[in-house]
């Protein structure tokens, strides 16, 4: 690219379409380092957004726990602490399994929607491919 560009008005359409295209190629190189700033910028918000729900979780598990164990001290105060325990810890264990079965339920329930959506992809591309919608007439 030339540091020197011919007055408008001096230019033959060759140097203008030239001068253009330079125009044309300088602007989306800038936008392109524009979209890669902020790109970036972007990716490090999220990335300190994602460490803080982490953190988050991390904490939300250990005060579950500490929840676990004041239900624990609470019933101790009228039974044995392992008995206590005992009944927290089954309780946990069939509010588990109550909660694996809702699951195993739901998965169970998903339809075949990928497989449609793979006869679609194929029947999309013997339409781009043969030039028909993939049906014989």
């Amino acid at each position: 690219m030339s540091d020197q560009r011919t007055p408008t008005e001096q230019a033959s359409t060759g140097q203008l379409l030239v001068q253009a295209t330079e125009d044309i190629s300088q602007l989306i190189r800038d936008e392109m380092q524009l979209a890669k700033q902020d790109l970036a910028a972007s990716g490090k918000r999220l990335g300190v957004g994602a460490g803080l729900f982490g953190v988050a979780g991390t904490l939300a598990l250990y005060g579950l726990g500490t929840l676990i164990a004041t239900i624990i001290l609470a019933i101790s105060e009228g039974l044995e602490p392992w008995i206590a325990a005992a009944i927290v810890t089954v309780v946990l264990f069939i509010a588990a399994a109550i909660a694996g079965l809702i699951g195993k339920g739901r998965v169970s329930k998903v339809s075949e929607a990928p497989q449609a959506r793979v006869e679609s992809v194929k029947a999309d591309i013997s339409t781009a491919t043969h030039g028909t919608d993939g049906s014989t007439s």
